[in-house]
């Protein structure tokens, strides 16, 4: 089926604990990557379950790109003061601050974006189905509405470590691993124009 060697692969790759890699690896029947979607599938009835914790700690964490030229800040919080001071979680916290900083995100959820980034996007992508089958305008328009917005909603986009995973799914995974709520709060994002 497994080995030791796969539970240990499977536990320095999502950093969750070996008794939750070795159930899933069981459940998979050895299948590596089945395993992984199987644990995020867990992480996220995690983190739903944590949703009405209280935040009580965190760190502000920021990153500055080579070049000196664009650099972040990013809120994360934690229930209580042992997550937030656990290396693990300010790398966390690091690497959300370095995806920001390369991918440039507007909104942090979906419920963030406002009416006028809406409505000024409907314009934009309104022209682009002109012509089309009257039944499936709504569908490209809508379609093409969610991808515009899923590139700029910092939650939905794709993690730059692990394009696999959406910075949503890296915010579940770090909850089933702390066993904290984690949330991550304001960002901003700097660039200096050249």
């Amino acid at each position: 089926m497994f080995t030791t060697e796969d539970v240990k692969k499977l536990r320095d790759q999502t950093g969750i604990s070996i008794m939750q890699c070795r159930k899933a690896l069981e459940e998979a029947g050895g299948n590596f990557d089945k395993a992984t979607l199987i644990l995020r599938k867990k992480g996220a009835d995690v983190a739903a379950k944590k949703a009405d914790r209280t935040l009580a700690a965190g760190v502000v964490a920021s990153y500055i790109h080579g070049n000196g030229g664009i650099g972040s800040m990013v809120e994360l919080y934690c229930e209580t003061d042992f997550v937030s001071g656990n290396e693990d979680f300010k790398k966390l916290a690091y690497d959300i601050a370095m995806h920001v900083a390369a991918s440039n995100p507007e909104f942090l959820k979906a419920d963030d974006i406002t009416e006028d980034a809406k409505n000024l996007a409907k314009e934009v992508f309104q022209k682009e189905v002109e012509g089309k089958p009257a039944d499936m305008k709504a569908k490209i328009l809508d379609g093409k509405l969610k991808a515009y917005f899923s590139e700029r909603v910092l939650l939905d986009q794709p993690f730059i470590k692990n394009p696999e995973l959406s910075v949503r799914g890296l915010i579940e995974g770090a909850v089933q691993k702390f066993g904290e709520k984690i949330e991550i709060g304001k960002f901003t994002r700097f660039s200096i124009k050249r």
